[in-house]
């Protein structure tokens, strides 16, 4: 009688073939999160930019930036007896959130700038390092 031979993997290779993939994980994946995290960052300064060429357009149909009680939101709508008003001034008609899903913050006049503009980062809290970064217009 003729044995025949497996085919197949022994569990040494196995654990090899785990142990590289952990490996690869464990270099690959910080540096992937990293990369998510400054994607959101670089989210909000794209979204802060055209906030601040909207209110230039709507500075110069208006002669000034709507004031922080106005808020964004009078870039997609008339806040009411304002003439010269000949939005809406954001393509998408709509204010969009932060990428922490926040609103952003508006303040005119400024404190650092003209006018203020300010994401609170992934904290949601003033201040803050890293992630948790506020990004305003005036560091850009």
């Amino acid at each position: 009688m003729r044995m025949r031979k497996q085919s197949g993997f022994t569990l040494v290779e196995l654990l090899v073939v785990l142990a590289i993939i952990g490996l690869l994980a464990g270099l690959v994946g910080p540096r992937v999160l990293n990369q998510l995290a400054g994607a959101k960052s670089d989210t909000a300064k794209v979204q802060i930019r055209d906030f601040e060429q909207a209110l230039e357009i709507y500075s110069l149909d208006i002669g000034e930036f709507p004031r922080t009680e106005q808020g964004l939101e009078a870039l997609i709508e008339n806040p009411g007896n304002v003439s010269g008003w000949n939005g809406p001034y954001l393509r998408r008609n709509e204010i969009p959130l932060d990428p922490w899903n926040r609103e952003y913050q508006y303040k005119y006049p400024g404190e650092h700038a003209d006018f203020d503009i300010t994401s609170l980062g992934a904290d949601g809290k003033p201040g803050g390092d890293g992630d948790n970064a506020d990004i305003g217009n005036w560091q850009l």
